[in-house]
Order: structure tokens, then sequence, then C-alpha cells
């Protein structure tokens, strides 16, 4: 098979009904584990389900912190695939707007409720 090289996204959003408290901005705390792992889960679930999934390999959240506004919880997470001749490109506009399907034009993630305008897939 072709070399595949592993290459990363980000994906960001702002949950409105995740109220922000100081240990989820704290990665030893298991606020911040329990709430990662949840997110973690949901995530992959939706890019499992993709055009990108051929070639995905999972995503990490990375940090909960402050979102828009003071108790919203905004999300960054980086993401990765393999990307070699054999799997189509990444394509981030694509990406964005099946994540926006999916999460109901950017309004809820499971149980989570999305602020509309957060979301942000960056290659």
């Amino acid at each position: 098979p072709p070399f595949a090289r592993i290459k990363h996204f980000t994906v960001n959003f702002t949950i409105t009904n995740l109220l922000y408290r100081p240990a989820l901005g704290n990665p030893n705390s298991k606020k911040f584990n329990a709430t990662k792992n949840a997110l973690t889960y949901l995530l992959d679930h939706m890019l499992k389900n993709s055009s990108i999934n051929p070639a995905y390999t999972g995503c990490t959240v990375q940090t909960l912190r402050y979102g828009a506004y003071r108790d919203d919880t905004g999300l960054d997470a980086v993401c990765s695939y393999k990307n070699n001749s054999s799997i189509a490109t990444f394509d981030r506009e694509k990406v964005y707007q099946e994540l926006s399907n999916m999460t109901k034009g950017v309004t809820k993630l499971g149980h989570y409720s999305l602020e509309k305008n957060s979301l942000y897939v960056n290659g």
C-alpha cells in the first residue's frame, strides 16, 4: 500500500448547556477527564459516519475552556487522519458541512446544546 502520513485538523465549538467550571480547565481533574471522554466519543461517532471515515484515525479533546459567554464551555480537539494517494484528500469545507448537518445545524451534539455559530474546522 502507498505510504500513509498522519495529518491533523482541529475542531472547535461551544457548548451552551455545559456550565464552565475551573475543574473543566484542569486536565488532571476527574471532571475534565469524564467530560473529555464523553465528548471524544461523540466526535468519534460523527467523524466515523462522515466522508473522512476511510482515513479517520481519531480525535483528542485538548482543551475545555470558557466559551463565548462566561458560563458556556468551549472545546478544542485535534483529530487525525491518514493521508495517502488511495484515499481522497481532506476537504475541510466538506467535513465542516457534514458536522454541521450531523449536529442539526450546529445546535445539538448528543445531549449537549451548541452555540450555532461556534463550529470551526481547520485543516
